[in-house]
C-alpha cells in the first residue's frame, strides 16, 4: 500500500511568507526555506521582523485570505487522492493554513503552531515536533506503508530521502544542484506520470 506525503507551499499553493512580504512591502519577509535550510533560524528571524514593524498575527491572515491554490492544484490533488492516500507536511502552522486546506477541499495536514500573545501577535511558534517530516515518513513505513513524497525546499530533503521515492517539484536552481539524486518536475501533468508510474509498479 502507498501514502504520499506532500509539502505544502511551493507544490499547492504559493508561498504565503513571500505573499506577505509583497502585501507588507518588507522584502526581508521574502526569504524561504528555499533560501535558508535552518528552519530555527528563519523563523526567529520572521518573529523579529514581525515586532519590528508591528505586524500581528491578523495581517498574516489578511493575506492569506486572498489568496488561492496554484493553478491545477486542486485538480492534482483530487487525481491524487482518487488513486491513494495523501498527507500534506508542512511547515507551516494551524492558524494560517484553514482557508487554504478548505480551498484544496480538507486534505490532512501535519503542521505546526502559533503562541499569540493578548496584543495578537505572534509571541512565538511551537514545532509539532523536530524534523518532523522525516519522522512522519518513518512512522508510516512502521505501518508497512510505501512512501513517496514530493517537496521543493531544503526542509523538504529529510522527508525526500527518508521515502522509498522523492520527488523535486519545482525547486531552485541551488537546491537541484545540492542534490541531484532527486528526479525534478515542474508540472502535474509530469507528477501525474511519476506518481502514476510509481504506484501501478509498486514502488
Amino acid at each position: 500500500m502507498h501514502i504520499i506525503c506532500s509539502d505544502l507551499e511551493g507544490v499547492f499553493i504559493p508561498e504565503i511568507w513571500i505573499n506577505v512580504a509583497e502585501r507588507t512591502g518588507i522584502a526581508d519577509l521574502r526569504l524561504t526555506t528555499r533560501d535558508i535550510s535552518d528552519y530555527d533560524v528563519l523563523m526567529k528571524r520572521r518573529l523579529s521582523i514581525l515586532d519590528a514593524n508591528g505586524l500581528k498575527l491578523k495581517d498574516i491572515t489578511d493575506v492569506i485570505a486572498t489568496m488561492d491554490p496554484m493553478p491545477g492544484a486542486r485538480e492534482f490533488l483530487d487525481w491524487l487522492r482518487a488513486r491513494t492516500q495523501v498527507v500534506i507536511v508542512s511547515d507551516t502552522f494551524v492558524e494560517f493554513a484553514r482557508p487554504l486546506m478548505e480551498k484544496l477541499g480538507w486534505p490532512t495536514l501535519l503542521c505546526h503552531g502559533l503562541t499569540i500573545d493578548t496584543r495578537g501577535a505572534i509571541a512565538d511558534y511551537n514545532l509539532r515536533q523536530a524534523d518532523g517530516k522525516r519522522k512522519v515518513v518513518q512512522a508510516f513505513k512502521t505501518l508497512n506503508y510505501q512512501v513517496l513524497a514530493m517537496g521543493d525546499s531544503y526542509n523538504d530533503v529529510n522527508m525526500l530521502k527518508e521515502a522509498d521515492m522523492g520527488v523535486l517539484f519545482r525547486p531552485p536552481q541551488n537546491v537541484i544542484d545540492e542534490y541531484p539524486q532527486f528526479p525534478v518536475a515542474t508540472t502535474y501533468a509530469e507528477l501525474k506520470k511519476i506518481f502514476g508510474k510509481a504506484i501501478g509498479k509498486g514502488i
